[in-house]
């Protein structure tokens, strides 16, 4: 399974972005797909976390109510708005073991080679 995340930039506080990660496997839409963050010199954290038909949705709280996770068959989309600086960081999406998301990064064993999301001030 090979994933392509897409869709970061630069952008104002305030702004909004859209991410996208695609798979070009069949098997992507039997799994759960989490979109991960890492900022300088951080760890790679959860941001939020879908289920393989869509049915089940898990924000991180620093994000909630300001990001919205969806998906179709071979998609998975992150909505960013009102992104402020703390939002910066390597974007990436991962695709899970399982068909239910799990929090960790051993939950997902499938890795995109990330995005830049940089939020000035």
């Amino acid at each position: 399974v090979q994933l392509q995340a897409s869709g970061g930039g630069l952008v104002q506080a305030g702004g909004s972005l859209r991410l996208s990660c695609t798979s070009s496997k069949r098997t992507f839409s039997n799994n759960a797909v989490g979109w991960f963050r890492q900022a300088p010199g951080k760890e790679r954290d959860i941001v939020a976390a879908i289920s393989w038909n869509g049915g089940s949705t898990y924000y991180a709280n620093s994000v909630k109510g300001r990001f919205t996770i969806s998906r179709d068959m071979y998609t998975v989309y992150l909505q960013m708005n009102s992104l402020q600086p703390e939002d910066t960081a390597v974007y990436y999406c991962a695709a899970g073991r399982r068909p239910t998301y799990g929090h960790d990064i051993s939950d997902y064993n499938y890795w995109g080679q990330g995005t830049q999301v940089t939020v000035s001030s």
